[in-house]
């Protein structure tokens, strides 16, 4: 399909004095540069379809403004992460075109309404708004029709390729981690990954499940305060930190026996395996657990929606939809429990308990000997407190 542009209305006038500035970070891979965005920087990425989980990583970072290379919409199918930079007050100036990826790291930066200026040179783009996103959105929705196709496409192919990992295990590589009869929580640095790890430490606390973490999830399960046993992926998004913490690592690779991130995985000196597979690192990640004999498995983190899947690039889809039929029963998705979970219980709910608790605290000590002489002690104390203050405020 090819990409359609976003619609492009006509945008306000800006003048120079109301340029927001900024030193410019400039990365064509939205995740390696919000490791080093801070607030009020310039982003300058070439990312089409700007996902969910990149625009949330933009707005936690706080830049003054996002400048993309590309079409943040292309028409592929309704992306949100337009949508999420402009509820947070971030400008958005789209497609600006791939000549504004050659201004250099640091470099101050100008943004006035859809132009910006950097070392003399002047680029133009599309300023993006609420109207503009609303007609790219509509526009896209129409290519979700060829997504679903491709969809049923790429799983026949998935299946006849890879039958003999999906059915039989075949394939997978031998670990040291036991994980026979164990639950496994696998860790995904997707959607609410952090709000939900944080309401599963009473299972991890209780269960002591064989944490994995699937590349840049190794890190989330390090910043919750608890060490991977294994760590699964292409080593693309997981820090040094995380890869010489201890655990046993499983470089993905491709069919082929390709692996690009075996070179720093060695590098670092860490002991390793290889394992050759189609799909992604999460697919992975639950198949060598099943096949390791885990007795559950709770997934973080993990895609599971069609915009999810897509968000990934994955026009396909098949190897999660196949892995999740294979682990079957085994598989707990907990995405969203935060959100099902989420408090709703006031402040004065929460004093009237305490008060609640208190007096049937006091009720349990009158009904006592010792607690009958606890309050009268109590009182007498109390009246004597009452006593001093009054004096002090009488002059006596």
């Amino acid at each position: 399909m090819t990409p359609r542009l976003p619609f492009r209305s006509k945008q306000p006038e800006h003048t120079d004095d109301a340029a927001l500035r900024g030193p410019a970070r400039v990365d064509p891979r939205t995740k390696t540069l919000t490791k080093r965005l801070r607030e009020g920087d310039i982003a300058i990425i070439n990312h089409v379809d700007i996902d969910r989980v990149s625009a949330e990583a933009l707005v936690a970072c706080k830049p003054a403004a996002v400048i993309n290379a590309a079409a943040s919409t292309s028409g592929r199918y309704p992306n949100i992460g337009p949508q999420i930079l402009l509820d947070a007050g971030i400008p958005l100036i789209d497609h600006v075109g791939e000549e504004v990826m050659a201004i250099k790291e640091g470099s101050a930066v100008a943004v006035a309404g859809a132009t910006v200026s950097a070392r003399g040179e002047t680029f133009t783009g599309a300023l993006q708004n609420q109207e503009t996103i609303t007609a790219a959105t509509e526009e896209a929705r129409a290519g979700l029709s060829e997504q679903i196709e491709a969809f049923a496409a790429n799983t026949l192919d998935y299946m006849v390729r890879e039958r003999d990992l999906l059915l039989d295990g075949i394939g997978s590589p031998e670990i040291s981690t036991e994980i026979d009869g164990r639950s496994v929580l696998i860790v995904v640095r997707g959607y609410h990954y952090k709000e939900d790890l944080a309401m599963l430490r009473s299972f991890i606390r209780e269960s002591k499940p064989v944490l994995i973490g699937v590349d840049g999830g190794a890190d989330a399960i390090i910043e919750a305060g608890w060490t991977p046993d294994l760590i699964v992926g292409d080593m693309d998004s997981v820090s040094d930190d995380a890869l010489t913490c201890g655990a046993e690592i499983v470089v993905h690779a491709y069919r082929d026996g390709r692996a690009p991130g075996q070179a720093r995985v060695e590098r670092l000196g860490a002991k390793h395996v290889v394992f050759p597979a189609t799909g992604t690192s999460e697919d992975v990640a639950m198949l060598l657990a099943d096949d390791l004999g885990a007795d559950l498995i709770v997934a973080v983190g993990t895609h599971a929606t069609l915009v999810e899947f897509l968000d990934k690039g994955r026009s396909g889809m098949a190897s999660t939809f196949l892995t999740r039929l294979r682990v079957g029963g085994k598989l707990v998705d907990a995405k969203g429990v935060s959100r099902l979970y989420r408090s709703t219980v006031s402040t004065g709910q929460l004093m009237l308990l305490v008060a609640a608790g208190l007096l049937a605290l006091l009720v349990a000590l009158w009904a006592t000997p010792v607690g009958q002489t606890f309050v009268e002690l109590a009182l007498a104390r109390w009246d004597d407190v009452a006593s001093s203050i009054s004096q002090l405020f009488s002059g006596d």
